[in-house]
């Protein structure tokens, strides 16, 4: 069997997706998606997407609104058209002027331990 091949998704602008979603490549999101989790390698949510789930993800470009939690193994980049109520944690963030975010931030190249764990730790220098 061959290696399977990255695709691209995209969940158009009068879309409506429910439910878990794994996907293997890149999910671009024009329209709405509501459920318990969203697991994809590459995320972009455009100006007129909206998330409602727990993303997990490598990176992730967001213009448009996320409710939930949403964790990059790489890097997150919001443009001033986002919108997130929910918790952010990724080794980098970049993050433009207009964004609106309302949640707890937590940089770390660490994702399995929290940073405050990481920075006490060397405060008590162990």
């Amino acid at each position: 069997m061959g290696k399977k091949e990255p695709s691209k998704t995209i969940i158009g602008k009068n879309s409506f997706f429910q439910g878990k979603f794994y996907i293997n490549g890149e999910l671009q999101v024009e329209g709405k998606f509501e459920g318990v989790s969203l697991h994809v390698d590459h995320l972009h949510i455009k100006p007129t997407g909206k998330i409602k789930a727990n993303i997990k993800t490598n990176t992730a470009v967001i213009e448009g609104i996320i409710i939930g939690n949403l964790t990059a193994k790489s890097r997150i980049m919001l443009l001033p058209t986002a919108r997130i109520l929910g918790n952010v944690k990724t080794p980098e963030l970049i993050i433009q002027k207009g964004v609106v975010l309302d949640g707890k931030c937590s940089i770390s190249n660490d994702l399995e331990h929290s940073a405050s764990d990481l920075i006490n730790k060397l405060y008590e220098g162990k």
